[in-house]
């Protein structure tokens, strides 16, 4: 969903004199804060009255106060929208500008980061939370899970025992499992001990795929079993664009790769040959690799592991490759189990490109790409050579603060051992039903949609009202996580056991997230598993192999939703989201996949070209949007399965809405000093002020390149323009800057 993406825990254990003393603190508090409020709500009003006067001809003015919402949550809802829109801008123009205009003016991005947005802030605020419950020192109530999670986060933020074990711990484990580093050990290096294969495994025993990715997933054809997935690997810079020509990235890649070799030696005379010859083999894997616009169809040559050496016609020996590796998870291979390629011409072009060049080369390369890796966990003489870096590549000029980083490591690593504390202090309840209610709302107009769809035909209208009405919905956290019964979620933590040492955490977490990858291949299908997301992620995603969506607990926060905001603002926000995530079972990719999350055909071929002229419309429009940051052309064949979300959704959640009003008239009170707004406008303001954003020109030139979501403010004007209800509410005329003749529809 989010491209990309606090208040401190209270103290539960202050004693009842405490409490006791703070009572008159908190009466007193309260009455000045009355006195605040009603005097917020008075100059709300009237500095909405005078922005009201710059619009006489606006839609809807609400002229009695009777009808405004005076709670504390939405005074500071009205002071949002008050700071971010832009009233000098005409809705019908530019939508984007007018929501977000004001912010994005005013708005500056710290130097820690390269760009920022709401969700980016919501992560942030959640951080915060999860630093709480991690720097709380444990009891004898706590689990094992938290308390080693605990001892992973206190590792991390140790500074000075980080600084005292420097690099000890890392240059031995090159020494004596990858058989060392040339580029450090010179003339001594010993070239006739380099085994290709050996060294892979090694390195796939760390979670490190440079040439080659092996995943463990879901079988696409049947969704009842896991395969094995391989594909190309990762490069350094990302994607293949930047190594095109020689620039400042390209320099600094290479400055950065030397500097990092020579903060292992404190030799200033690193060989410049070596380095370069390092650049040069990635530059010429980088230039067979797919871009995400070419990988977007998301294609596989399926075959078995029995027939995967005849499949791939290499002098590189995948079977014994992958047969070994397996072997790190306790899994040997049959003959009968199921691999699908991915990028199968790639794969074979690398294999071709280790026979040409010489094992120094390969391994100095190898090993590369295992430090550059690790280099945000090691001492800080190592991360200042990488962010200066950083601050070519992607803008960001200081690294975040210590705290913010290791709870993030934890939180990635360890997500549903703090989540289970994350929810039981700090999510309502409320919530979790209401989204619940909100999906049902929303469902039922996707329905409807289909329905109503002239370019379907009544079999395959069918079978996707069958699919949709079959999605799971996962709200908030999985089921069980705050219960009192956590023996399966011990059993699942149960190696992740930590001490003092960081680095030695730092590979021991990769052992096991290597392993349980691996491990993966002969466990049943657990349909309720939360496999993309934590619930302190600020996100919701679609599951096409188990046909379900996941909102997390995290992005349950104003202003996407809140259990004490007008309707329109909840379905504004979290209602485009649930909108967004339900369309993308039925988007490009999503729609090839049945109501039992198998990826056969089930419609109809009338039905699927009808489909493929519906998405060409579509793709035209967004190829036609440049970044003009950066002069870059966005990709719509690139982003088309979120463009496709983005305008279904939108329609969803305000179908919804209107639904929920009719059932429940004049429940919906005006924001202060927004009255002229009516419910339906400020339901599309909510929708836009949640993409606000703002990029460094780095981070807008990487979003296009690799992202498969648009730039946030084509996600704005790109569904609105197609939405008719949009001209509607705003009174746009086809033409309009905001409102395209020529609509595209798929939902």
């Amino acid at each position: 969903m989010a491209n990309t993406i606090v208040n401190s825990i209270e103290d539960f254990d202050n004693s009842r004199q405490k409490l006791f003393k703070l009572k008159w603190f908190v009466v007193s508090l309260g009455i000045i804060t009355s006195l605040f409020v009603i005097a917020t709500i008075v100059l709300a009003i009237l500095f909405g009255i005078e922005r009201n006067k710059t619009k006489p001809d606006s839609l809807f003015v609400v002229n009695n106060t009777d009808e405004i919402c005076s709670s504390s949550y939405c005074i500071k809802a009205a002071n949002t929208f008050l700071e971010s829109i832009d009233e000098t801008v005409d809705p019908c123009e530019n939508f984007y500008q007018f929501t977000c205009g004001t912010w994005i003016k005013n708005t500056r991005i710290p130097e820690d980061s390269s760009d920022r947005n709401r969700f980016e802030t919501l992560q942030t605020e959640v951080t915060y939370d999860v630093i709480d419950i991690l720097s709380t020192s444990s009891s004898i109530n706590d689990t094992i899970s938290i308390i080693n999670a605990r001892k992973l986060y206190a590792s991390c933020i140790d500074e000075e025992t980080i600084e005292k074990n420097d690099v000890n711990e890392i240059l031995s484990l090159i020494d004596r499992e990858f058989g060392g580093w040339p580029i450090l050990q010179e003339s001594i290096w010993n070239e006739s001990k380099f085994d290709l294969i050996d060294l892979l495994v090694t390195l796939s025993q760390y979670n490190s795929f440079p040439l080659f990715n092996v995943l463990t997933d879901i079988d696409e054809k049947n969704s009842s079993i896991y395969c094995i997935y391989m594909g190309q690997g990762s490069l350094g810079l990302f994607d293949r664009s930047y190594y095109i020509n020689e620039s400042e990235i390209t320099r600094s890649y290479r400055q950065f790769i030397k500097g990092i070799v020579t903060a292992f030696t404190n030799n200033t005379s690193i060989n410049d040959t070596d380095v370069n010859e390092i650049f040069e083999f990635e530059k010429a894997i980088a230039e067979n690799f797919l871009n995400t616009a070419e990988q977007h169809e998301g294609l596989f040559n399926r075959t078995t592991f029995g027939n995967l050496s005849t499949l791939m016609n290499t002098s590189f020996d995948f079977t014994d490759y992958l047969q070994r590796a397996y072997l790190l998870g306790n899994v040997t291979l049959n003959d009968t189990d199921i691999i699908n390629i991915r990028e199968l011409k790639v794969l074979r072009n690398i294999s071709m490109i280790i026979k040409q060049n010489s094992s120094r080369i390969i391994q100095n390369y190898l090993i590369w790409r295992f430090i550059m890796n690790q280099i945000s966990h090691m001492p800080k003489r190592f991360r200042v050579i990488q962010q200066q870096f950083y601050r070519i590549f992607i803008g960001t000029a200081i690294e975040k603060p210590r705290p913010i980083k290791c709870a993030n490591y934890v939180n990635s690593n360890m997500g549903m051992v703090v989540s289970r504390l994350y929810i039981m202090k700090k999510f309502d309840k409320y919530s979790r039903q209401e989204s619940m209610d909100m999906i049902k709302n929303i469902r039922d107009e996707f329905v409807k949609m289909i329905n109503q769809s002239d370019w379907m035909d009544p079999s395959s209208k069918t079978v996707a009202i069958e699919k949709v009405q079959l999605v799971q919905q996962r709200v908030g956290y999985p089921d069980g996580l705050d219960s009192d019964n956590i023996t399966n979620l011990e059993q699942n933590y149960a190696s992740y056991i930590f001490n003092s040492s960081y680095m030695q955490n730092i590979l021991t977490m990769l052992q096991i997230n290597a392993q349980n990858n691996f491990y993966k291949l002969r466990k049943s299908v657990d349909r309720n598993d939360w496999a993309y997301a934590v619930p302190t992620d600020v996100n919701a995603y679609y599951d096409a192999s188990f046909n379900d969506i996941i909102i997390t607990a995290a992005i349950l926060q104003a202003p996407l939703f809140s259990k004490d905001a007008p309707k329109y603002l909840n379905y504004g926000g979290i209602g485009v989201a649930i909108g967004h995530e339900l369309t993308h079972g039925f988007d490009d990719i999503g729609r090839q996949f049945d109501k039992n999350g198998n990826r056969l055909p089930w419609w109809t071929n009338e039905t699927i070209n009808a489909f493929n002229g519906k998405k060409k419309c579509m793709i035209d429009q967004y190829n036609n949007y440049t970044v003009a940051q950066v002069n870059i052309s966005i990709s719509g064949e690139q982003t088309l399965g979120e463009n496709i979300a983005d305008n279904g959704g939108l329609k969803e959640a305000l179908l919804a809405y209107q639904n929920w009003a009719r059932i429940h008239p004049n429940m919906d009170k005006k924001l202060p000093g927004l009255t002229k707004y009516s419910a339906e406008q400020m339901f599309f303001m909510n929708f836009g002020l949640t993409w606000c954003a703002k990029l460094k020109d780095q981070a807008a030139r990487l979003q296009t390149q690799i992202d498969v979501h648009a730039p946030n403010q084509f996600r704005v004007l790109g569904s609105t323009s197609n939405f008719a209800e949009f001209d509607r509410v705003f009174g746009c005329k086809p033409g309009q800057g905001n409102s395209r003749q020529n609509k595209c529809h798929v939902w």
